[in-house]
């Protein structure tokens, strides 16, 4: 619409423009107009041919005279002269506008394209722009049906007037080329209009369709194609829901993916840990060869050393018997050749009696020689014995190349913050050596005074890292820890030993014994361990909202004994649990209980009840069947009453006022009030000046009641009964009141310095029940003067 519009006020302002011809536009052929709509030049309205393109003029417009439109011709003819005049080229203007806005590209195209969705556009655009786009085309089939008359027009013009035919000429082709920018612009303004409103329509409609999901298709869808579509049988929900899904499923999606990157990374670490363990690895073993290989040759050339003087003296005894043996010989020889030449002689000799002498000692001499053995046997062979090289040595040294050292004795840590639960302890070590180790060797025991074998037997286990978490142990016990570490050759010496200790098991609430006020609380507990811990903590959370279980936790930290009071907020509910500390760590929260801070909440004390006292299974009802003897022969415990049948609540410890109620029959005496710790337990409450009660007596004639100290009461006389009996303990104020709960009323106060916190008491002189109500916020009638 802005388009068209802009372009019918550039036409409107160029009538005025002297640049621009005013003479009527000549319409284009009708193989044009069969194409697509035509409009005209808005001069058309005002010059002189007017009235030949509309014959049918209405009245009001058609009384201009001949006359006043062949002014308006020789106007239109001098602004057209003006314009030549000062060169103004419209045929270059049109076409290098055409060219610029690629008009005589598309000009086709946007005529099909209009043809096509004319009735589309039609139907989709509001009512004014309908109408205004069907006055174009209604100007357009005017102008295709007058264009015949509008050429006879002109031919009818071109002969009456012989004398201006040249400059008609001119004009009409002026008016052509303007018709043509005209229409071109015209065109241009309402197809990029009509494609402008259909395309916002068309997206306005995208965006429409995008308001839920079909869940079956996985795609978005309108709302139209659900009810009457293809979609109509299919599963479908809200968009924002559905992204919101998605977006929920891609993000476990991611925290998965992210899971497995991280894996894949610490594998990859794993990788690279064991690469460069391989790389040095093979550093070792290659070092380790070059010794045992330079060992082994060590050994071989020492063998050969040892082998080789060993032959060599082997040889030099032989030569040395063999020498010695031969020159024997040779005396031998030489003494017989002597006997030889000796007896040779004897024999030449001519004296007998010589010869005779001679020859006795000759022949004893010979005879001796004789005598002896020739050994003739050699003393030692030629041939060397065949020496057997002791290889044993060198096979060891070469078996022991591929074999590594024992290990060096790992150093066991000591035990970490946090590294132990209440049955399990998890125990870590290293190796500050190069040596390589199969496995390590883990030994433990536990640690304890008594000589008990059970529990003096030593456990082992064998495992491939330098940690191991051991379990099935006792809580809060001490453990000793050795290690060794093992390969093919051997065992390691041990490690120095570490004593490590078990978490504490998990504390018992005491719930009996909590007591607690608007604005504290004092909560009791036991251990279960038979070794002592080093501390407590304390964890209580405010309950926001107890459906949901929101809550907002703190800690109290550092707590040396088994109980711990408490600042809390009025009116309000919390959780507690209380966990046990020790060195190995934090035990497991203890089973929760909850304090509401609503009013005062207190226990009875069973060890001071009289034996004739039952408690009843709410804890809070107390009764009593029979008063014939109550000093009876009943087992009684030592801080219990034996002559009053009464009992003692929990103390109140905390400061400020606390309010409860105590339910009564009508027929039952009673004493009810608070006490010292220390009041005897032979007497009476209200009997002496530890003890404040009011007392409750059936006379004959009237229900009595005494508020009794020291054993003295005032004289007070309440003539309503009272069934449920309000008691105010205010320890700021020093006054203990006492109301009568159904009416509102106040029946007595006390007014006394406590100089200790005090109990609560109750008894029963005749046989009765007393109901206790605790936890009752202090009611805005006991507000007293």
């Amino acid at each position: 619409m802005s388009s068209r519009s802009g372009s019918t006020r550039e036409y409107e302002s160029s009538d005025q423009s002297p640049g621009r011809s005013a003479s009527p536009p000549v319409p284009e052929s009708s193989e044009t107009e069969a194409e697509g709509l035509i409009f005209y030049h808005m001069d058309l309205y005002g010059s002189k041919e007017r009235f030949d393109i509309f014959p049918e003029e209405p009245s009001g417009q058609g009384d201009r005279s001949l006359g006043d439109t062949r002014r308006e011709s020789a106007l239109s003819s001098e602004k057209f002269q003006r314009s030549q005049e000062v060169g103004y080229d419209l045929e270059k203007e049109v076409t290098e506008l055409a060219k610029m806005y690629g008009l005589d590209e598309d000009r086709e195209k946007e005529l099909e394209l209009l043809g096509e969705h004319l009735e589309m556009v039609q139907s989709r655009w509001p009512p004014a722009l309908t109408e205004k786009a069907g006055s174009q085309v209604s100007v357009h089939n005017a102008s295709k049906s007058s264009s015949p008359v509008k050429d006879q027009s002109q031919s009818t013009k071109q002969q009456g007037l012989p004398g201006e035919a040249s400059q008609d000429e001119d004009q009409s082709k002026a008016r052509a080329e303007d018709e043509a920018e005209s229409h071109t612009w015209s065109r241009e303004g309402l197809s990029s209009g009509m494609l402008d409103e259909w395309s916002s329509q068309a997206v306005s409609e995208e965006e429409e369709a995008a308001d839920v999901f079909c869940s079956t298709c996985k795609i978005p869808i309108r709302a139209f194609d659900k009810l009457f579509g293809e979609h109509k049988d299919h599963e479908v929900a809200q968009l924002p829901s559905a992204v919101e899904s998605e977006k929920e499923e891609i993000h476990k999606n991611m925290c998965k993916l992210e899971e497995q990157i991280a894996q894949m990374e610490n594998f990859a670490t794993h990788l690279e840990e064991i690469f460069i363990t391989v790389e040095e690895n093979f550093g070792r073993q290659e070092q380790n060869f070059e010794v045992h290989y330079n060992d082994a040759v060590q050994v071989l050339a020492q063998k050969y050393e040892e082998q080789l003087e060993a032959l060599g003296e082997e040889k030099r005894q032989k030569l040395e018997a063999l020498y010695g043996q031969l020159i024997s010989c040779g005396e031998h020889l030489d003494t017989c050749k002597e006997l030889t030449d000796t007896t040779q002689e004897l024999c030449l000799e001519n004296d007998k009696a010589e010869f005779m002498k001679a020859a006795v000692t000759m022949v004893d001499r010979l005879e001796e020689f004789l005598k002896r053995e020739v050994d003739l046997e050699l003393s030692t062979l030629p041939d060397f014995e065949e020496r057997v090289i002791d290889f044993s040595e060198v096979e060891q040294l070469m078996n022991s190349i591929n074999t590594i050292p024992a290990p060096c004795a790992p150093v066991i840590n000591p035990q970490a913050p946090n590294a132990a639960t209440g049955t399990s302890l998890r125990v870590c070590w290293g190796l500050f050596s190069d040596d390589t180790v199969e496995c390590y060797q883990l030994c433990y025991k536990p640690v304890s005074n008594e000589r008990r074998s059970d529990e003096q037997t030593e456990h082992t286990l064998k495992v491939k890292e330098t940690y191991c978490t051991i379990t099935n142990l006792l809580p809060n016990t001490q453990y000793e820890f050795w290690v060794s570490a093992l390969n093919a050759s051997g065992i390691s010496p041990p490690s120095e030993r570490a004593v490590y200790v078990t978490a504490p098991s998990p504390p018992v609430i005491k719930s009996k014994k909590i007591r607690s006020c608007e604005n504290a609380a004092l909560v009791c507990w036991e251990s279960r361990d038979i070794n002592p811990v080093d501390s407590y903590m304390v964890e209580l959370s405010k309950l926001t909202d107890e459906e949901n279980g929101n809550s907002i936790t703190e800690s109290i930290v550092g707590i040396p004994n088994c109980e711990v009071l408490i600042h809390l907020q009025p009116t309000q509910s919390y959780r507690i649990c209380v966990r046990a500390l020790n060195l190995g760590g934090s035990s497991e929260r203890s089973e929760p209980v909850l304090i509401h801070t609503t009013g005062t909440y207190f226990c009875l004390n069973e060890d001071t009840a009289h034996p004739l006292l039952a408690i009843l299974d709410d804890g809070f009802t107390i009764a009593c069947d029979e008063l014939e003897n109550p000093e009876c022969d009943l087992p009684v415990y030592d801080n219990s009453f034996t002559r009053s049948i009464a009992i003692l609540g929990s103390l109140i410890p905390f400061p400020g006022k606390h309010y409860w109620e105590v339910e009564v029959e009508e027929d039952t005496e009673y004493r009810i009030g608070v006490a010292f710790e220390n009041t005897p337990r032979h007497g009476y409450l209200g009997a002496n000046n530890s003890s404040w009660c009011m007392r409750h007596i059936i006379t004959p004639s009237r229900h009595k009641y005494e508020f009794l100290h020291s054993g003295m009461t005032p004289d007070v006389r309440i003539t309503v009964p009272p069934r449920r009996i309000g008691i105010l303990l205010d320890y700021e104020n020093c006054r203990l009141s006492f109301f009568n709960a159904d009416i509102a009323q106040h029946l007595y106060a006390f007014n006394s310095h406590f100089q200790h916190y005090v109990h609560p008491c109750f008894a029963l002189e005749t046989p009765g029940i007393l109901r206790i109500h605790t936890g009752i916020a202090i009611p805005p009638w006991t507000a007293l003067p």
